[in-house]
């Protein structure tokens, strides 16, 4: 079968090559265009988008670049319609993949779309648009499928996605000594996760490594974002104590004692390594406020929207600066109730994901319903 897979950011690209591994090892005829990224290129799919170009954040963000969204719109159209799929599989990114769905449904392609978007959080509103123009939906997150049929929607909940990534081999196979790898002492490590997106980045940085001076008995390493060159991280290293490793995230987390996270899929994946976190996020102000205002759950993390209730702390926006931020790593490294509270957490939070295998459950019912 031809499946075209739509994904904008880092996190779809990760997903969306665990997916495309499954559904060729489910499908040996499977023939796979995708938009994403270079992980989704690297399982099997023809990236005719890179997700590097499609990074727009916020509402102002939005609005200025209004130019060359419109221009993506028309190229995905043609090109799905020119490739003629069984399929288009959307992955998240709602923005671009409802109008999307709104098309194709009229154009009788088959829309499935895996990863909700978080339509729970703001803009109720859209459930009405997925329910009318999407075939089948897989969510990851427990809660989902309560939340659906609310509506009169049956979808299906396979398990979070990033339990496969993590457990299912995204690791490096031959395990080295990480900190010799990348010229590291002994101390303990603080994972700093700043997002990855320059905008974003050039937001957060600035903040989490004011406070290293701070800690001259650990070690800050950065995760850097594949798209990002080592000359852009450059000018906010000037303090020093502060390395960047690429492409091992997970590796990093795997031997960090605390880790400072930007809001978004990263701070789920420091939770599933056992990290204890502080989520961080500021934006733009117009966008924040007008987020603040449509925004209608308690949490910007996953990992406390999950749980339902605040076991890693937000500093979010004024709350976001270098005295919160010390006072808060401060109590992670400490080893005493707080951080063993939040470890204990963090270890329900794993229980409720499903366990692994989501990216296989997606693709065995994807290629079931299309049987049908």
């Amino acid at each position: 079968m031809k499946y075209y897979i739509i994904s904008g950011e880092a996190s779809g690209d990760l997903h969306g090559a665990n997916l495309i591994r499954s559904l060729k090892k489910e499908d040996a005829e499977a023939d796979i265009r995708c938009w994403g990224g270079d992980l989704m290129s690297e399982a099997g799919g023809k990236v005719v988008m890179h997700y590097e170009k499609l990074a727009f954040m916020g509402f102002v963000e939005v609005i200025s670049n209004l130019g060359k969204i419109k221009k993506n719109f028309s190229f995905c159209k043609e090109d799905v319609l020119a490739y003629n799929p069984d399929v288009v599989v959307l992955i998240d990114y709602p923005g671009f993949n409802l109008r999307m769905a709104k098309f194709f449904h009229e154009k009788n392609v088959k829309v499935f779309y895996y990863i909700s978007p978080q339509v729970w959080a703001w803009n109720r509103s859209r459930v009405k648009k997925i329910k009318k123009f999407v075939d089948r939906m897989f969510v990851i997150l427990p809660f989902e499928k309560d939340f659906y049929k609310q509506y009169g929607m049956e979808v299906d909940f396979v398990g979070h996605p990033l339990l496969d990534a993590i457990k299912g081999g995204m690791l490096t196979d031959e395990k080295t000594d990480f900190r010799k790898e990348h010229g590291l002492d002994e101390r303990d490590i603080i994972a700093v996760l700043p997002g990855s997106r320059k905008q974003e980045i050039s937001r957060m940085l600035p903040v989490m490594l004011k406070i290293v001076s701070d800690f001259p008995d650990y070690q800050f390493v950065l995760a850097g974002a594949p798209s990002i060159s080592a000359e852009y991280y450059a000018p906010f290293l000037q303090s020093g104590n502060t390395a960047v490793v690429y492409n091992k995230t997970y590796d990093l987390l795997e031997n960090s004692k605390a880790a400072m996270v930007t809001s978004g899929t990263a701070t789920l994946e420091t939770a599933l390594f056992k990290v204890p976190e502080v989520v961080c996020y500021s934006g733009n102000f117009i966008s924040y406020l007008l987020a603040r205002a449509l925004i209608k759950v308690k949490y910007i993390s996953l990992v406390n929207l999950i749980m339902n209730k605040e076991i890693v702390k937000e500093l979010i926006q004024s709350d976001f600066n270098e005295v919160r931020l010390k006072m808060e790593l401060n109590q992670l490294l400490s080893e005493g109730p707080y951080r063993n509270t939040m470890l204990k957490n963090l270890e329900e939070l794993a229980e409720k994901l499903g366990g692994q295998g989501a990216s296989y459950r997606a693709a065995s019912l994807m290629i079931r319903y299309l049987g049908k």
